[in-house]
């Protein structure tokens, strides 16, 4: 396929105003001829007009009652249009650029379609912030993790032995935009119920939401399973699930394992 002149870079602002900005997205966003973004905060909003002037957020493609779908839709082809003009774009996203933001997926994949250069950059997302601030080693006894409403309708199957981790549990079940910071309550009623006949309604999780500002603490609320209904939860609040007790080792299949280890 031939090769066309326009291009698509994406990259991430981290969850942190400006501090968690990597120099390689950095380095993208001040050589991009045109630079989208969709930032949480005015200050990482200034600060990206200053790095690059033709900087543009994408947040007007939000609509009270208007679907998500359609929203990312015209984020897509917003960010498309120039690339296909033939200029160097730079799209900046709150948190990673790929985790949670379907419009960074389906722009990457119709430029590559297209013919053009396409190329998504890491970032600090609000997984890797929890790990720091909760001081939780997923390699210890491994988490899955699930977007809230997803996890609910579909009855993913998990392991309560490893952590679990749900994303988005204020805005269980709603596939418009809204106003407001916490879209549905009973929502979050049905998540608590459910994660009760697994875990027990005296279990103990953690609402997490991570701090954007260098000074102030990250939202750490824990509470039982049966009080989550009334926890502080916002749109930016993820649910911490700590594992029930581990199931004993197959110590048969270790002693297996250790002799094939010591072979030559």
């Amino acid at each position: 396929m031939t090769r066309e002149s326009g291009s698509l870079t994406l990259v991430g602002t981290g969850l942190r105003i400006a501090g968690q900005v990597t120099a390689e997205a950095k380095s993208a966003i001040e050589d991009a001829e045109k630079l989208f973004h969709l930032v949480q905060d005015v200050v990482t909003h200034r600060w990206l007009e200053r790095l690059n002037p033709s900087a543009e957020s994408l947040a007007d493609c939000y609509a009270p009652g208007r679907p998500r779908a359609a929203s990312y839709e015209a984020m897509v082809q917003r960010m498309l249009a120039p690339v296909r003009a033939g200029r160097s774009v730079c799209a900046a996203f709150y948190g990673h650029p790929g985790v949670f933001v379907q419009p960074a997926h389906e722009a990457i994949r119709r430029a590559r379609a297209g013919g053009y250069e396409a190329v998504m950059l890491p970032g600090v997302s609000a997984e890797d912030c929890l790990i720091a601030d909760l001081g939780f080693d997923p390699g210890e006894r491994g988490c899955q993790s699930f977007e809230a409403t997803d996890f609910l309708v579909r009855h993913r199957r998990h392991d309560p032995a490893s952590a679990l981790l749900l994303w988005q549990i204020g805005g269980i079940g709603v596939a418009d935009f809204r106003p407001g910071a916490f879209w549905n309550a009973r929502g979050v009623e049905i998540l608590s119920r459910t994660l009760a006949r697994t875990y027990g309604a005296d279990h103990e999780v953690v609402v997490y939401e991570a701090s954007p500002y260098p000074i102030a603490e990250p939202l750490l609320h824990r509470c039982s399973i049966a009080a989550l209904a009334t926890a502080p939860i916002t749109l930016g609040s993820t649910l911490y699930v700590p594992p029930l007790p581990d199931r004993p080792a197959d110590e048969a299949l270790r002693a297996e394992l250790a002799a094939a280890a010591s072979l030559p």
